[in-house]
């Protein structure tokens, strides 16, 4: 029996332990089963509603990547594309598109929105990104990381996130520690710490599944003998840039480089970023930000380690695909037998 069947993801901490890795075990099969060219063909005949208020790259192609490999159709509503929340109502918006569709994508700004389209839909809704949580990035992280240490278990697993700990990577990065049980670190300045709240109840979960999560401002120790580090551009586009300011005077010292891996005192320390990253000048904003701001190297990390690091970076950006794959079956068909 598939107990995920028609249920929605709005937050890891909407799974159980058990839940989520069967998620990642049912992710390595259909990954297993792509690279051998041998798709089978679970979702024909269902239709997927995908709607983006925010642009995407990987969340948008891995969605779609996964339905057409699965035969199912899907409908893109970009930025502007429907009328939700400003000539019709989040309700009403839920409430049509559940009699047209068998699931519903959604990403954006506000949370509350999608916990609204969840209340109000008769079909599974999946969070691609708000504000608070990203979840479909980081069940891609946990396979990349169980694929990586293939006879660890998430518990012996040490990661330190370096950078804003409140954003949407930093609380879902919580909510997967407590529910696998890993050693996370937060390396960030107090004032770039998560939720108190959402951080006592994240921690008093990792315990019970044999994991830990401190927050620390100490680079050296938060950094020490970890299996990963995690980083995340310290800039959100469309935030006022008064912010930006601020946020990279509070993080300039927090930057992924080499001085950092040393500080790890383990030369095969791996390291994790969600993508996109500002390493370089190759892009318009990239370049205008390292410009005005004095950064010479990349901001939350240098081009140096990202290219040596290029190869799990962007291994971890192709497991968007095969977990939101399993994310879509494991919600839209009732009995999966492989």
């Amino acid at each position: 029996m598939n107990h995920l069947y028609q249920r929605d993801c709005l937050r890891l901490l909407d799974f159980t332990t058990e839940e989520l890795k069967n998620i990642i075990t049912l992710s390595e099969k259909l990954k297993k089963i792509k690279k051998n060219h041998q798709e089978i063909k679970l979702l024909k005949q269902k239709n997927i509603a995908l709607i983006f208020e925010k642009e995407s790259t990987r969340t948008r192609c891995s969605f779609e990547v996964a339905a057409f490999d699965q035969g199912a159709h899907v409908t893109y509503l970009g930025p502007g594309s429907t009328h939700l929340g400003t000539k019709e109502s989040i309700e009403d918006t839920a409430r049509v598109l559940s009699r047209l569709y068998h699931g519903i994508q959604y990403r954006g700004h506000n949370h509350r929105t999608i916990e609204i389209l969840a209340q109000y839909s008769t079909v599974p809704v999946w969070n691609g990104l708000t504000e608070k949580f990203h979840p479909t990035q980081l069940i891609a992280d946990l396979l990349t990381m169980k694929e990586i240490f293939l006879n660890k278990n998430f518990s012996d697993i040490k990661c330190a996130y370096v950078g804003d700990s409140r954003n949407n990577i930093g609380n879902s990065l919580l909510e997967a520690a407590s529910i696998v049980g890993l050693d996370l670190r937060l390396v960030s300045p107090k004032k770039c710490w998560p939720d108190k709240n959402l951080f006592i109840e994240c921690k008093k979960l990792a315990r019970k599944n044999k994991g830990n999560i401190t927050c620390t401002e100490d680079v050296k120790e938060g950094v020490k003998n970890t299996d990963f580090i995690y980083t995340d551009v310290w800039v959100s586009m469309g935030e006022d840039k008064k912010k930006w300011k601020e946020r990279i005077e509070l993080l300039k010292n927090y930057q992924l480089n080499d001085s950092m891996i040393e500080m790890t005192k383990n030369p095969k320390v791996k390291i994790l970023h969600c993508l996109p990253a500002l390493h370089d000048q190759k892009t318009s904003i990239g370049k205008s930000i390292l410009k005005e701001y004095g950064l010479k190297d990349g901001m939350e990390i240098t081009d140096n380690l990202f290219q040596k690091h290029q190869k799990t970076i962007f291994e971890q950006a192709e497991n968007r695909l095969h977990t939101i794959k399993a994310l879509l079956i494991s919600s839209l068909v009732k009995e999966i037998n492989f």
